[in-house]
């Protein structure tokens, strides 16, 4: 038997104290599926969508039953509201995903992820330039650091059934929209100046709710989990400053894989930089942005789908969303192909790709899909419960 030797001993040990991260051993073969889904689960009260869960929620009931049928390893919720004790999300857990809904199979997550956002959180200024800083209703919204009605609002939660190494999390929630070298600032089209003052320009932050980057450990190695719901690129005026948010908002994870010093990139603890190259992820949430239509600025999405970090696969599509554009008129117009579709904005709008999960090089797809049944096929009926589809995708390492 061969000995090692005393340094390598102390080299093993050295690399033992430093890295308390979990760490799964990549196993080949192992599919390990991956999930995006804006659930529509919030309330325009504070405890609210508690409530609603404690009442007994029949909408709930249908997207837990939607998880439960897909039964993704790794699944980021939007606009589930957040509540600083986890409690919604406890009873979303205990009394939904852990009874089997609609004749599904009931699931457990017993790894969680989960913090504050800035939708609703009062800003003190008057971001909406109506010349009060509002304190209620609508209003209040307008001027929070993200459009909401109470702290939490369309929050972000993330299941998993792999260790979510919390230590090494990284979010930018607080992180100043003019961080960013060249930010798209929105300017006032009458006057061809700053439609932001500039003591509010800098303050303003960057991510509507918030980005954040979760190393997980799976059995393909550690993923990073790169997680953010932009704002949605209408609701505004001419000035179009969010529509230049949503755009800045994606470009965000556009310069976290870029190589390069970014200085002005830091986190929430302060922590500064990109992710560092050979790093795998996986983009996921709801972008608010078409790569052909919708009122997102050109360009926008084509910011991660032709990253050259990021993989190039077929789109995941579904009979049911070429189905229900084939029934919209709003449709008829769009230049996207309407089997990607992600979600339907009724009659006046139509639908739209906008929820994305988009991996790293260096992981392989085995398979996709849009959880879109057809009219009359199973899980059907269960869509009216949110205007968005669950997207996934089956990772591999690759062969």
């Amino acid at each position: 038997m061969r000995i090692p030797s005393l340094l390598a001993v102390l080299a093993l040990a050295l690399a033992a104290c430093q890295s308390t991260a979990p760490v799964a051993p990549e196993r080949a073969g192992v599919n390990v599926r991956v999930a995006t889904f804006n659930t529509s689960l919030y309330s325009e009260q504070a405890g609210g969508l508690l409530a609603r869960l404690e009442a007994g929620d029949e909408r709930a009931r249908k997207i837990a039953a939607v998880i439960q049928r897909q039964r993704p390893d790794v699944v980021l919720l939007n606009e589930f509201d957040y509540d600083p004790e986890g409690l919604a999300a406890d009873r979303f857990q205990r009394d939904y995903l852990g009874v089997g809904q609609h004749g599904e199979a009931a699931i457990t997550y017993p790894y969680r992820y989960l913090a504050p956002v800035n939708t609703g959180v009062p800003s003190g200024l008057d971001l909406d330039r109506n010349g009060v800083v509002a304190t209620e209703g609508r209003a209040r919204g307008n001027d929070a650091w993200g459009y909401g009605l109470h702290p939490g609002q369309y929050g972000m939660l993330v299941l998993s059934q792999y260790p979510i190494d919390a230590k090494a999390a990284r979010t930018f929630q607080l992180l100043r929209w003019s961080a960013m070298p060249g930010a798209m600032a929105p300017l006032d089209p009458a006057t061809n100046q700053p439609w932001y003052p500039a003591e509010i320009w800098s303050q303003l932050r960057l991510s509507s709710k918030s980005h954040w980057d979760l190393p997980i450990a799976t059995p393909l190695g550690t993923v990073h989990l790169l997680a953010a719901h932009p704002t949605p690129p209408v609701f505004d005026g001419p000035e179009r400053r969010n529509a230049a948010r949503n755009h800045d908002e994606i470009r965000l994870w556009a310069e976290y894989l870029t190589p390069g010093d970014r200085p002005w990139l830091c986190d929430d603890q302060g922590r500064c930089g990109g992710l560092p190259a050979g790093e795998r992820f996986v983009i996921v949430g709801d972008y608010n942005a078409d790569p052909a239509d919708g009122g997102s600025l050109p360009g926008t999405i084509q910011q991660l789908l032709e990253h050259p970090r990021v993989l190039r696969y077929a789109t995941p599509r579904s009979e049911g969303a070429l189905a229900a554009a084939m029934a919209n008129p709003a449709n008829g117009s769009h230049r996207s192909a309407p089997a990607h579709d992600t979600a339907q904005f009724g009659p006046r709008n139509g639908n739209f790709r906008v929820d994305y999960v988009l991996p790293s090089v260096g992981l392989a797809v085995a398979g996709s899909g849009v959880f879109w049944p057809a009219p009359g096929d199973a899980g059907a009926d269960w869509l009216d419960a949110t205007d968005h589809r669950m997207v996934w995708v089956d990772l591999q390492a690759p062969q």
